[in-house]
């Protein structure tokens, strides 16, 4: 166990601690308090604890007090963050049947649909959140819902918006380019994916993306964007097999090779294409 994982357990611990305390109480001021305690115990459940061990503590809270609406939330948003999607949406669908359910709630119930692969059942869900509900997410999931049907410009019409209403687009501008890069249109989809790395210059997705589109246009030098050495290594092995797709075999094992040798460690996967367009077996 990591320091930081036992400092955070014993943080969650000498909260629920104090929590059991407050709840032996029966002043009024002392439930007050107990709910604002209950509320940090809650954010630093769903942001700060393991995704499993979050699902736990909401599972308990939930249980206890099946009424408190911050519990069914923190727990339908804690199975998404554990990638337990058809329980997530079923999570947020019980949220949803609650009195002080919101638009919000149902915002998050069509995320996780999606996740779940219920694209019809989203489609339906953004359908009942009113038009005057304009936010990021909402328009994310649109553009989403909008590409999974291949109904091109309502997709670009609502990543354009949903980039607009956040000071971290680099995410949706990500899946702009893909949605681009899946209808052909390289020279766009590389210009999405320079635009997301000029707000994260972080996000290897996006560079991998954006090899890709390059590739597509058989443009096999690697672009100039901040890179590691393993990432520079990773991106030769994609840029070489989007050229043995596209036929330019000799040029993919080139792109192939320049990948083992620039990998700090032992590049397995690179090895692997290789020796497969070359002919020869791995040994197990």
């Amino acid at each position: 166990m990591t320091m930081r994982r036992i400092t955070t357990t014993a943080t969650v611990g000498l909260i629920a601690l104090a929590l059991s305390g407050c709840l032996r109480q029966e002043d009024p001021a002392e439930k007050a308090l107990n709910v604002i305690d209950a509320t940090n115990l809650n954010d630093v459940m769903l942001s700060a604890a393991d995704p499993a061990e979050a699902v736990a503590y909401f599972q308990r809270s939930t249980a206890e007090d099946p009424g408190r609406i911050e519990f069914r939330r923190g727990l339908a948003a804690s199975l998404v963050r554990a990638k337990r999607y058809p329980e997530a949406a079923a999570a947020w669908q019980n949220v949803l049947a609650l009195p002080d359910a919101t638009h919000d709630d149902r915002v998050n119930y069509a995320d996780a649909l999606i996740r779940n692969g219920n694209w019809g059942a989203a489609e339906q869900t953004l359908n009942q959140v009113p038009p005057t509900i304009e936010t990021y997410r909402r328009y994310r999931l649109e553009a989403m819902v909008a590409d999974s049907k291949k109904d091109w410009a309502r997709a670009d019409s609502f990543y354009q918006t949903a980039a607009g209403l956040t000071t971290t687009p680099a995410g949706v501008l990500n899946n702009w380019g893909y949605s681009n890069l899946t209808r052909g249109n390289f020279r766009q989809a590389e210009t999405l994916f320079g635009q997301a790395l000029q707000h994260d210059p972080s996000l290897f997705t996006a560079k991998n993306n954006l090899v890709m589109a390059r590739g597509a246009q058989r443009r096999y030098e690697l672009p100039v964007i901040p890179m590691t050495q393993t990432e520079r290594a990773q991106l030769l092995h994609t840029l070489g097999l989007t050229a043995v797709k596209q036929n330019d075999v000799s040029t993919g094992k080139a792109l192939l090779r320049e990948a083992i040798d620039t990998h700090p460690q032992y590049f397995e996967a690179a090895a692997r294409s290789l020796a497969a367009l070359e002919g020869t077996s791995q040994g197990g």
